[in-house]
């Protein structure tokens, strides 16, 4: 299955969704088609009965280079009401990939900065090869890296956060990984190959189901305090008893069978 829209593509094989940013000339900047056409096809993919995990990608020397400068200079004139309006817009695409019921996993080939770096470091997983540089370069002309702030503190806390947003500094994908902020660092030519052995591994050893369900659990329990957390997490677990993919998967331990996920 494959469709292409004006500057990103999906293409679905082997249980496989791989969306890929197509706006090389621009380093794969965002503005709001980018932003649209990335909604649109994290919605097929997650809905896609044919589609387990998704890959993001992108064509050209960047993984993405975050806003378009021309885009957001165009935005100095809009209302206040038109620029939540189209902060809200990015807000969705990050929540969207955040919330996937599917395991999005980046392969970032290149640079991912600022809103980039973001799109990058909100998937669940993140590959890198070594030349990739990361960062979050807002307040070097006057902005914020706002909305994707609430992730990155998620993600590697209050101290590392600050390091990076506050500093607007580029660092290479091995810091980023020291910091957690990425998971993998392979060389370029092995990088293909070596996201596909991962997805594969999450595709056949685990249930589509549990993937989904511990997702949601991880996204909203960690704003919890103790007790709702424990007690939205015994609501998870009794929820995960009664679907199909755990009775199958108890039978099949219990039988000593493997079962094909």
């Amino acid at each position: 299955m494959m469709k292409n829209l004006k500057f990103a593509s999906l293409k679905i094989e082997e249980r496989v969704a791989y969306i890929t940013i197509n706006r090389p000339e621009k380093r794969n900047a965002l503005n709001a088609q980018v932003v649209q056409d990335l909604k649109d096809l994290f919605t097929e993919a997650e809905n896609s009965s044919e589609a387990k995990v998704i890959v993001l990608k992108a064509t050209g020397d960047a993984f993405c280079a975050g806003a378009d400068l021309a885009y957001l200079k165009e935005l100095q004139n809009n209302t206040f009401e038109e620029n939540i309006n189209d902060s809200n817009h990015l807000k969705e695409l990050f929540e969207q990939i955040y919330q996937n019921k599917k395991v999005v996993v980046a392969q970032v080939e290149g640079h991912a900065i600022a809103g980039g770096g973001g799109l990058a470091t909100v998937c669940d997983f993140v590959f890198s090869v070594p030349e990739a540089k990361f960062g979050f370069t807002e307040v070097k002309i006057g902005f914020v890296p706002a909305i994707i702030s609430v992730f990155i503190l998620r993600k590697i806390g209050e101290k590392k956060t600050k390091e990076l947003l506050l500093t607007g500094e580029l660092i290479t994908a091995n810091k980023a990984k020291a910091m957690e902020l990425i998971n993998f660092v392979v060389d370029q030519e092995n990088i293909e190959d070596e996201v596909q052995s991962f997805v594969e591994k999450l595709i056949n050893n685990c249930s589509g189901d549990s993937l989904s369900l511990t997702k949601e659990l991880l996204a909203n329990v960690s704003t919890m305090d103790y007790k709702d957390g424990l007690n939205y997490a015994s609501k998870i677990n009794a929820n995960a008893r009664s679907t199909k993919d755990c009775v199958a998967g108890i039978s099949a331990f219990l039988n000593k069978k493997k079962i094909n996920w």
